[in-house]
């Protein structure tokens, strides 16, 4: 079954709107896994406008699944997660001022970068990912630069999907098998939803991951989080 991990940068953010501590992120946290989470990610950005590194720290003191760090891989940031030791690090190509992570490493161009990275994390014992567009080739150079995993870019997809799924999932089902075939494990992100989940993983099976925040967050304010984590685990069952 392909794995939930659910990333809490947007309770964070309501957090940070008022100052203080409600909601608190480590009860979130405990709250995701209790409701069924198979993970939690955070995302923290230089600016700490949603998780702080602070939050990096307790989370990784509290979070008894697996732990998904993602960011840009600047020396603070590599420092951080060699120190707080994750599950898992999954490096983006953000730029500070970025709202979100639209888009994805171009492994070829950044190879010797990402290599040098990716050793780092491999030796402490961290399992790594590299957030790539659907794209064959970046999923090649990613697994020569050494990552684990390859982190699918989703967004194309997810507008295409009420359109013509079959055309929007096309390119993600290609990467995905060139990914199976390298050996490296393979995650998914961004934009997914109760809408477009389950086509996702009924077409790729092998998925082994899905990071979902904030379409994830939207749903519980209506169908509160015990309910919406129980509903995006139903769309990753394989029937």
């Amino acid at each position: 079954m392909t794995k939930l991990s659910v990333n809490i940068n947007k309770v964070a953010t309501i957090r940070n709107a008022r100052g203080g501590n409600n909601p608190d992120i480590l009860q979130v946290a405990r709250d995701c896994e209790v409701f069924g989470a198979d993970g939690i990610t955070v995302h923290p950005r230089p600016d700490e406008r949603h998780i702080r590194r602070a939050d990096v720290t307790a989370l990784r003191a509290v979070v008894k699944t697996e732990f998904n760090i993602e960011g840009y891989p600047s020396r603070e940031f590599v420092d951080m997660v060699l120190r707080v030791k994750p599950t898992q690090v999954t490096l983006v190509p953000d730029k500070p001022e970025q709202l979100t992570s639209n888009s994805g490493w171009d492994t070829e161009k950044e190879f010797d970068f990402l290599r040098d990275v990716l050793n780092d994390i491999r030796a402490a014992g961290i399992r790594s990912s590299i957030f790539i567009a659907a794209d064959i080739k970046m999923a090649e150079y990613a697994a020569k630069a050494g990552a684990d995993r390859v982190e699918l870019y989703t967004e194309p997809y997810a507008s295409g999907y009420g359109k013509n799924r079959e055309a929007a999932i096309a390119p993600f089902y290609e990467t995905a098998r060139r990914v199976r075939s390298l050996g490296i494990g393979l995650n998914a992100g961004h934009d997914l939803s109760l809408e477009n989940l389950r086509y996702f993983v009924e077409t790729i099976p092998w998925v082994d991951e899905v990071s979902i925040g904030h379409a994830l967050i939207c749903d519980a304010l209506y169908m509160g989080l015990k309910d919406t984590i129980a509903a995006y685990k139903k769309c990753l069952i394989k029937l």
